[in-house]
């Protein structure tokens, strides 16, 4: 994805810190006094323009939400959306990196990790960026729930196949696997941007949800 450079993005993340929450690290352990509640949180790694997440903040009231991106020329827009959709309250946005997500959060923060059209790296030298490469797994683990999920989709087959397999290597529990998500859409199911786009020019959507298993 290129992208833009967008000289007013920065002064428009720091006039919203009640959505881009400034200092998260601040927070690590305590998310539930930022959304005044004890519901679940389920987070977006690559949250991109936010259509995703803004969609799911929506459709489910109890359940809180976070967009991570590291971008500010992507995640103003992600801001914007969620300006537009008037702020769901179970919703607020990181710009951190992916990579450092223990950083922000600690053991038991958070309930599912999801994944959504994320950089395949296809590269085999690249393999340790991938976001389900085993690196990544065992970053998730340390701040999910015990039994906590991770729902990844991609129109990468590749990619695909490549994390069922890192996933199955890791002892993790694949709960569903599909191979054309839109040939039998869920109801439920929000899509992206990406998946948008994609599934329009008849690209097949891969999807699974796949859970750690207590040890």
């Amino acid at each position: 994805m290129r992208l833009r450079n967008k000289p007013w993005a920065d002064e428009f993340i720091t006039s919203h810190p009640e959505i881009i929450i400034p200092n998260p690290e601040e927070h690590k352990g305590n998310w539930q006094q930022v959304f005044g509640n004890d519901n679940p949180l389920h987070i977006e790694v690559g949250t991109g323009k936010g259509q995703f997440v803004t969609g799911m903040a929506q459709a489910n009231p109890d359940i809180n939400y976070i967009g991570i991106e590291l971008y500010d020329s992507v995640i103003v827009c992600a801001l914007e959306k969620i300006l537009e959709a008037n702020t769901p309250p179970n919703l607020r946005l990181l710009k951190v990196n992916g990579a450092d997500l223990n950083k922000f959060f600690a053991k038991n923060d958070v309930s599912r990790v999801y994944l959504n059209f994320s950089d395949p790296w296809p590269k085999t030298r690249h393999a340790k960026r991938r976001l389900t490469h085993e690196g990544f797994l065992k970053l998730y683990e340390s701040i999910l729930i015990d039994n906590g999920e991770i729902h990844f989709k991609t129109d990468n087959r590749a990619l695909f196949e490549y994390s069922l397999i890192s996933m199955s290597e890791y002892g993790m529990l694949l709960k569903y696997v599909s191979l054309d998500l839109h040939a039998n859409m869920p109801e439920d199911n929000i899509m992206t941007e990406y998946e948008e786009k994609f599934s329009a020019k008849g690209q097949p959507i891969y999807r699974l949800e796949s859970q750690f298993l207590s040890k």
